[in-house]
């Protein structure tokens, strides 16, 4: 037998893997329903489905590599974040899936509650929070929505050499704001951006959006890592991503 690796664990959902498969459990099955036809309708490379029996999910290993980690310097190349970038661009501009997205007043609502616990946590400095919230409300205006992956993290993209391979995780998708996927994407890689923007193929990026959702995404995060066993504290990660903005 395969050696079982455990990818991540949580009192929400675990990954595992066996040799070639990764088995994906979820106690939230309308999560796995979301991944598995947000697959079906991705325009770019996914995880193949070999077999579904809830709450397990099992996905073939994507070939490559991760495109980075939060934290660690990204050892993949400037083409490889250009195609990062043109993958995303290529969903984008695919036909929306049916199921609602997040709104706007959930996401401003999310960030306030987010704020006030980590203030009176003591988790974060009053005037770190403060400014860091200033800087999330450019994120929060109207936008054309479109299919966005919805956690488009660096440790979702698998890359061989300059080729994207697949994109993994996909229980976020929804109608979304285009900039909230390159946001995440370059989460703490700032140096990147110019070569995501440029496989995305766009001049117009607002870059004070992109800053306001690193903000946003680090502010909301903070609670859910402490409470589930991970630290936002570590170098490079959403403490520093915040620190960054001052």
């Amino acid at each position: 037998m395969d050696t079982l690796e455990v990818v991540v664990a949580h009192s929400e959902r675990a990954t595992l893997r066996v040799g070639d498969v990764y088995l994906k459990i979820d106690v939230d099955q309308t999560r796995t329903d979301v991944e598995v036809e947000a697959m079906a309708m991705a325009p770019i490379p996914t995880p193949q489905v070999l077999w579904r029996r809830p709450p397990v999910l099992a996905l073939a290993a994507l070939p490559g590599t991760a495109l980075g980690r939060l934290g660690e310097p990204s050892p993949a190349s400037s083409a490889a974040w250009v195609a990062a970038g043109a993958a995303t661009r290529a969903l984008h501009d695919a036909p929306l899936p049916p199921w609602p997205g997040r709104r706007l007043d959930e996401l401003a609502a999310r960030l306030d509650g987010e704020c006030e616990w980590l203030v009176t946590s003591g988790a974060l400095p009053r005037d770190l929070v403060t400014r860091n919230r200033q800087v999330a409300e450019a994120a929060l205006r109207p936008w054309k929505p479109v299919f966005i992956h919805g956690d488009l993290q660096i440790t979702h993209v698998f890359v061989d050499e300059d080729t994207i391979t697949g994109v993994l995780d996909w229980s976020e998708a929804a109608p979304g704001d285009a900039l909230y996927d390159l946001a995440v994407l370059t989460l703490a890689h700032e140096e990147h951006l110019d070569d995501v923007i440029a496989g995305y193929g766009t001049d117009d990026v607002d870059l004070d959006v992109i800053h306001g959702w690193w903000s946003w995404r680090s502010l909301v995060a903070v609670r859910w890592l402490v409470e589930h066993g991970f630290d936002p504290s570590l170098p490079g990660c959403e403490f520093d991503v915040l620190r960054s903005r001052m």
